[in-house]
C-alpha cells in the first residue's frame, strides 16, 4: 500500500498496533481494538464492544469527530459496491432510534467486504 493508493482512497486495512496509542484514551477498561480500516484521513475502527467512526475535519485534520456505535444499537447495514465507473462504495448503517442511516463512502479497494463481514459477526443475535 503506497501513497498513491491512499490518495486515491484505496487505503484499506490499518495496523491496530499503530493506532492503539491514539485510541487508548477513548477505550473503556479492558476494551481492545480488533481491526481498523482507513480512507484517506477517516477511519472505521472495530473494538470488542463497539464500532468507532472517525471523521477528521478541516484542512489540517485537527478537528476530529469520534462516533461510537455499540454493536447492539446497529439495526441493519448495507453496502453498495463500486461499479465499473464508480470510484467508491457506499456503506450505510442504521442505528436504533434514528430514521436516517449513517453513511460513509469507501474506496474501491478499502476493505468494504471485510467491513460488512465484521459487522455481520458483531450483529446482535
Amino acid at each position: 500500500m503506497g501513497l498513491l493508493d491512499t490518495l486515491l482512497g484505496h487505503a484499506g486495512e490499518k495496523s491496530v498496533d499503530k493506532l492503539s496509542e491514539d485510541f487508548a484514551p477513548l477505550l473503556a477498561p479492558g476494551e481492545t481494538l480488533q481491526r481498523a480500516f482507513g480512507l484517506i484521513r477517516d477511519l472505521i475502527v472495530f473494538t470488542d464492544r463497539r464500532l468507532i467512526l472517525v471523521n477528521k475535519q478541516g484542512v489540517t485534520g485537527s478537528k476530529v469527530e469520534y462516533l461510537s456505535l455499540p454493536y447492539r444499537s446497529i439495526v441493519m447495514f448495507s453496502l453498495e459496491t463500486a461499479g465499473h465507473f464508480d470510484l467508491e462504495a457506499e456503506l450505510r448503517i442504521w442505528v436504533s432510534g434514528q430514521a436516517a442511516p449513517i453513511e460513509r463512502s469507501l474506496g474501491r479497494n478499502s476493505g468494504a467486504q471485510d467491513i460488512v463481514s465484521l459487522l455481520a459477526q458483531h450483529a446482535p443475535r
